[in-house]
């Protein structure tokens, strides 16, 4: 399962301000600054809104970096948010193509990822072909890996824009997500008071998913 605090931040220079902090760095465990690479997400549902409709999420991602460059299929389901922390269901699969299908994408997912059975929930009465694009988002995304207490904890500074199909509305990504790899869900909870009490940042309980869609749509789904 998914384990992971979400901020956001009311500008640029502060959300990047806090990666060269010292509140920060004394955390990182990375020998040199990472690079930022390029994330293209498509959303895919079916006209009905089915997958989403029963909690569930499929993304396509297009990573676009100096050395690497590939697409991950994402499926993610149930779970809950409280005051920014996400908890979900979600299973992976890197892929050299941007063609998703069920099948493959069960073929592909690593044996650690979450139970099948709920993935089976999430494709249950859906076919290849009920599943088209129904949204899409970009953004630059700088990842830092940190320890803090007993805990390694991943945190991605994500900075883009969301805009509707004809260009008139949009709406900023400017956010940091702090997902848990290894150790105590508490430790993300308290880093996160840490890092808002230096930079006033917030909780964000709405997912990029949810926010690209309803500027789309115009309505609320999830």
């Amino acid at each position: 399962m998914e384990l992971e605090v979400k901020l956001s931040f009311d500008s640029k220079d502060k959300l990047y301000g806090l990666a060269v902090s010292d509140e920060f760095t004394e955390y990182c465990t990375d020998a040199v600054k990472p690079e930022s690479v390029l994330l293209e997400n498509t959303y895919i549902d079916t006209p009905g809104m089915d997958i989403t409709k029963r909690g569930g999420m499929i993304r396509v991602r297009h990573y676009t970096g100096s050395e690497e460059d590939f697409y991950e299929f994402t499926v993610k389901y149930g779970g809950g948010v409280t005051e920014g922390f996400h908890k979900r269901y979600e299973w992976n699969a890197r892929s050299e193509d941007d063609q998703f299908s069920i099948e493959r994408f069960k073929s592909l997912i690593t044996t650690d990822s979450d139970p099948s059975d709920m993935l089976s929930e999430v494709f249950c009465g859906i076919k290849d072909e009920d599943l088209k694009p129904i949204c899409s988002n970009s953004f630059n995304r700088t990842i830092y890996n940190l320890a803090f207490a007993d805990s390694t904890i991943e945190a991605c500074f994500d900075y883009g824009l969301i805009t509707n199909s004809d260009g008139s509305k949009t709406d900023e990504i400017c956010e940091l997500e702090l997902e848990l790899k290894s150790g105590e869900p508490a430790d993300i909870d308290q880093l996160a008071k840490i890092i808002s009490g230096k930079t006033g940042c917030v909780p964000l309980d709405n997912t990029k998913y949810g926010r690209t869609l309803k500027l789309a749509t115009g309505t609320d789904h999830e």
